[in-house]
């Protein structure tokens, strides 16, 4: 009959293990690699959700041309002329003016207005509000509440002038305003363009609003 191996020795405790001070050990022990192994899963799962997304990101085709809205005003105007009770603005610009809205707005205080937004040549904004029985409120509003700062005749038509580039207020897109008004129509400029700008566009509705 072989003789019954001795316990080992327990080099921290100076003695053989009980019992249950094995069965305690190995239990920390199947723990601790229970717990390696989840945190190796979690890394393993990381890496790959980055490599998909990677992979993603490499064959997504790319342009540095900036996307913009294919919007045809006349077209647009044309259906929204039914609501309206005076002939709608559809600026005839020079090449370089590129329009991305058009659209009937009614604001909170029920101003009824046209819009048509538009990327200059200098790639700057220029907003058109064509409010219908607007008031001084409509108009402040969407000038964010800044003051007149002169007048300008152009093409025949006296607009008001906003100029509110040298504010370190902000005033959001109303750098530059013009407002004119004819008979019950309210024609508010607004936006990032330069005074230059701001004349083309006036003067290409000039038609327009001395049709009103």
């Amino acid at each position: 009959m072989a003789a019954q191996r001795a316990p080992r020795v327990v080099a921290e405790l100076g003695r053989p293990e009980t019992p249950e001070e094995t069965a305690a050990r190995k239990a920390a022990n199947s723990k601790r690699h229970r717990q390696n192994q989840t945190t190796l899963n979690l890394i393993f799962a990381l890496i790959a959700s980055l490599v998909v997304v990677l992979v993603i990101v490499l064959l997504v085709p790319r342009s540095d041309t900036p996307i913009e809205r294919d919007v045809d005003v006349s077209a647009i105007a044309e259906q929204a002329q039914v609501g309206a009770s005076a002939p709608l603005v559809v600026p005839e610009l020079p090449d370089g003016w590129r329009p991305n809205a058009a659209e009937i707005r009614t604001g909170s205080d029920d101003i009824t207005a046209w819009y048509v937004g538009m990327l200059t040549p200098g790639d700057e904004y220029l907003g058109m509000y064509q409010g219908f029985d607007a008031n001084d409120t409509w108009v402040a509003s969407l000038l964010a509440r800044t003051l007149a700062t002169g007048v300008v005749e152009i093409d025949g038509v006296e607009w008001t002038v906003y100029d509110n580039r040298e504010s370190g207020d902000d005033v959001g897109n109303a750098r530059y305003g013009l407002v004119t008004t004819s008979n019950d129509t309210t024609f508010v400029l607004l936006g990032t363009a330069s005074p230059e700008e701001f004349a083309t566009f006036a003067t290409a509705i000039t038609p327009t609003i001395q049709a009103q």
